[in-house]
């Protein structure tokens, strides 16, 4: 009974020991450096990530780029590629046939005027931020790809053309004038030349009617006297 109560207790005793070595040979050990002294490994680094703020503008809004994930201190090469509006999008470009209906350009590659090729240099951090002003309108694709590490991100903006301002009305010149002073246009027909003839033959009734009476009077005064 005794050498079995000493066994159990060696068992657990053994066991209490090797716990904590086994847990420390699961943790990461450390590398030795070239010079001897021990580092520990390093984690896998994040992936680079490139986002552009805003995603949609019109033409002449500046964008802002940021970039992450670099290499501290890197270069980082940025190329744009872009391409016309897709069919569907505001502005999208489209060709009109010959018998009125519309059909959808096909996305060309063409240059602007704003840099397709630039770099910047990323902070300590392997981080970075700079601005961009497109001036055409299309699908903007951005690629940034550090010089040192290798590592590549990309990122897509959306340029449409800017509104155009209502254009003013305009008259044809045989249209007659907008009526000067706020007057409103006179509108349905024209009842001046009605009332002219209405009146003018009232008077003629009017002068016809006392012609009879001064007759008829007249003549009675004149049968009285015979």
């Amino acid at each position: 009974m005794r050498l079995s109560r000493i066994i159990m207790a060696l068992t657990i005793g053994l066991a209490v020991v090797a716990a904590p070595t086994a847990a420390g040979a699961a943790q990461p050990q450390p590398t030795p450096s070239p010079t001897g002294s021990l580092q520990p490994t390093p984690y896998p680094p994040q992936p680079p990530v490139l986002t552009v703020n805003p995603s949609t503008v019109n033409v002449g809004d500046t964008v802002t780029l940021t970039g992450a994930g670099f290499g501290p201190n890197e270069v980082v090469a940025i190329t744009v590629t872009i391409t016309p509006l897709a069919a569907g999008l505001p502005g999208g470009a489209s060709a009109r046939r010959s018998d009125g209906s519309t059909v959808a350009m096909a996305p060309v590659a063409f240059q602007a005027a704003a840099p397709t090729f630039f770099t910047v240099v990323t902070d300590s951090a392997g981080n970075f931020t700079t601005t961009y002003t497109p001036d055409t309108p299309g699908q903007y694709l951005f690629t940034a790809v550090g010089q040192t590490t290798g590592r590549t991100a990309s990122a897509t903006l959306t340029v449409l053309p800017r509104p155009q301002p209502s254009p003013s009305p305009t008259y044809h010149p045989t249209h007659k004038p907008w009526p000067p002073h706020g007057k409103l246009p006179v509108t349905g027909d024209n009842l001046g030349t009605p009332l002219a003839v209405g009146g003018g033959l009232v008077g003629v009734g009017v002068v016809l009617m006392l012609a009879g009476l001064a007759w008829r009077r007249r003549s009675r005064f004149g049968g009285s006297t015979r």
